[in-house]
């Protein structure tokens, strides 16, 4: 049985894979607070990347951002499914002056649309997730829900799609540290409508 065990595990870092249940090449405790999901499953964009070109039959991949960002910044083109974890209000009316944004509030129909794309896929909640948002705290906490439904495999992609912002020099505050676009992965502004969240 060992011998078993041993080879299942070199034949997953043949691919290139992480085996089920780690967690890449992030190490926990390097991750922001903000960013720490309950289970402590995150990835590189390019872990990320490499998991979906060779195993996306058995691994769910989601982006959490709102619809209007997934429009107007993009999205990663191997994404399964756009599901906001959060979403604007849709008159837009309140403003959070913390992040000096307008108002998001809880998706309600975030767990019942995961728990769809998962079942059209053919996997279970022991299978891969992976979520991605702008640049790593809201897949998180996405992550967390999803642990707290049953879900025992959901990565949080560290980075985000747009990354980090830069703390200083001539482009301080825009988002060119790292993330999905920055590392030159592949995303589109043209969107498949099948992807796409619509409320319930």
């Amino acid at each position: 049985m060992k011998h078993f065990a041993a080879g299942a595990m070199l034949a997953l870092f043949a691919l290139g894979l992480p085996a089920q249940g780690l967690a890449g090449d992030v190490d926990p405790a390097s991750v922001p607070e903000i960013k720490r999901s309950k289970l402590q499953l995150y990835l590189t964009p390019q872990d990320a990347y490499e998991i979906m070109r060779k195993d996306a039959a058995h691994t769910l991949f989601l982006d959490v951002r709102t619809r209007a960002e997934a429009m107007y910044v993009g999205m990663p083109t191997m994404a399964d499914g756009l599901v906001p974890y959060v979403e604007h209000q849709e008159l837009m009316t309140d403003w959070d002056e913390r992040r000096h944004m307008y108002q998001l509030m809880a998706n309600s129909d975030f767990l019942p649309e995961a728990e769809s794309r998962l079942k059209a896929k053919g996997l279970t909640k022991a299978d891969r997730v992976i979520l991605i948002c702008r640049s790593g705290d809201r897949s998180a906490r996405a992550a967390d829900l999803l642990a707290n439904a049953g879900y025992t495999q959901v990565y949080s992609i560290t980075d985000g799609f747009e990354g980090d912002a830069a703390k200083d020099g001539p482009q301080a505050g825009q988002r060119i540290v790292n993330g999905w676009k920055n590392a030159g992965l592949p995303w589109t502004y043209k969107l498949e409508k099948q992807k796409m969240y619509f409320p319930r």
